[in-house]
C-alpha cells in the first residue's frame, strides 16, 4: 500500500495550467514543481515565456513550457493542448483551467441593468465556455489512457453575492463552472477522469491591487471570520490534493477555500 506521501506525489506527471503566467495560476506551477511533476505547460494570453523563465531557475528539474494562448477562442485552446501532449508522448495527466476576468469593461464593478451585452459575452464566454472547451481538449489525451486529473478554478461568488461590488456575469459564470465539474465529475468518472474544483475567496493577488478596489479590500476582511485576505499559497493543499492520487474517490467535488466568508 502507498503511504500518505507517495500518493501525493508527482513524480514524473505531465500538466499544463491556463492563467498560468502570474497569480494563482503561477502558484499552481510552483507546487507542481516541488511535488515532481517532470513537465508544466504555461498557458496564458501574455507571459507566459517570461514566467517559464523565471520559473526554470527556481526548478531545474521540472521543464516549463510557455504557450500564448486566447481562452476565447477554441482553435487556441486546442492547438496548446494538442502541442503540449504531443511533446509529452501523448500523454497529460494534470490540468489547471485557471483563467478568468473579473473585472468586465473599465469599471470595478457595474449594475445588472446598465450591463451591457458584450460586457455579458466576454464575461461569460471567458469565466465558463472557456473552461468546458478546455476540459474538452484536455479530456481528448486523457480518456484513452484511462487517467487525468482537471482542476477548474471557481469562486465563492458562484455560492454568494460578492458585496458592495456588483458582477452578476461574473457570479453566473462561476456557479456555471461548479455545477460544469459536476456533471463531467458524472460523465468522465467511469472513463478514469477526476474532475473537480477549488473556490476560491478573497485573495491577496494581482487582481484585487487595482486602485479602485483598494478600498473594498479592509470591507471584504471584516466579512471574513478569519479577518484577512487569502494568500495564493493557502490553496496549495487543496490542490494538490485534486491533482495527486490522493483524490482517488472525488468525483465533481468542490473545495472552498475562503476564510470561512461562505459561513456568515
Amino acid at each position: 500500500m502507498n503511504s500518505l506521501f507517495q500518493k501525493l506525489a508527482l513524480t514524473g506527471k505531465t500538466a499544463i495550467i491556463t492563467g498560468g503566467a502570474r497569480g494563482i495560476g503561477k502558484n499552481f506551477a510552483k507546487t507542481l514543481a516541488q511535488a515532481g511533476t517532470a513537465s508544466v505547460g504555461i498557458l496564458d494570453a501574455k507571459g507566459s515565456h517570461d514566467t517559464c523563465d523565471e520559473l526554470q531557475q527556481q526548478f531545474p528539474d521540472t521543464r516549463f513550457l510557455p504557450y500564448q494562448v486566447d481562452v476565447s477562442q477554441k482553435e487556441s485552446i486546442d492547438e496548446a493542448v494538442d502541442h503540449f501532449a504531443n511533446s509529452q508522448g501523448k500523454r497529460l495527466d494534470i490540468a489547471c483551467n485557471n483563467a478568468a476576468i473579473i473585472y468586465s469593461g473599465t469599471d470595478a464593478s457595474f449594475d445588472a441593468e446598465n450591463a451591457s451585452l458584450e460586457q455579458w459575452q466576454k464575461t461569460i464566454q471567458v469565466n465558463l465556455t472557456a473552461i468546458f472547451l478546455c476540459c474538452q481538449a484536455e479530456a481528448k489525451w486523457m480518456i484513452p489512457r484511462k487517467y487525468g486529473k482537471i482542476i477548474n478554478i471557481a469562486s465563492m461568488s458562484g455560492h454568494i453575492v460578492n458585496h458592495p461590488q456588483k458582477h452578476v456575469a461574473y457570479h453566473t459564470a462561476k456557479a456555471g463552472v461548479v455545477h460544469l465539474t459536476r456533471t463531467l465529475g458524472a460523465e468522465w468518472a467511469e472513463k478514469g477522469i477526476h474532475v473537480n474544483c477549488i473556490s476560491p475567496g478573497y485573495m491577496d493577488t494581482w487582481q484585487t491591487s487595482f486602485e479602485q478596489v483598494k478600498p473594498l479590500r479592509e470591507y471584504w476582511i471584516q466579512l471574513t471570520p478569519a479577518k484577512r485576505l487569502g494568500q495564493v499559497q493557502d490553496l496549495d493543499g487543496p490542490f494538490l490534493l485534486l491533482a495527486s492520487d490522493a483524490s482517488s474517490f472525488m468525483y465533481g467535488s468542490e473545495i472552498i477555500v475562503d476564510g470561512g466568508y461562505c459561513l456568515w
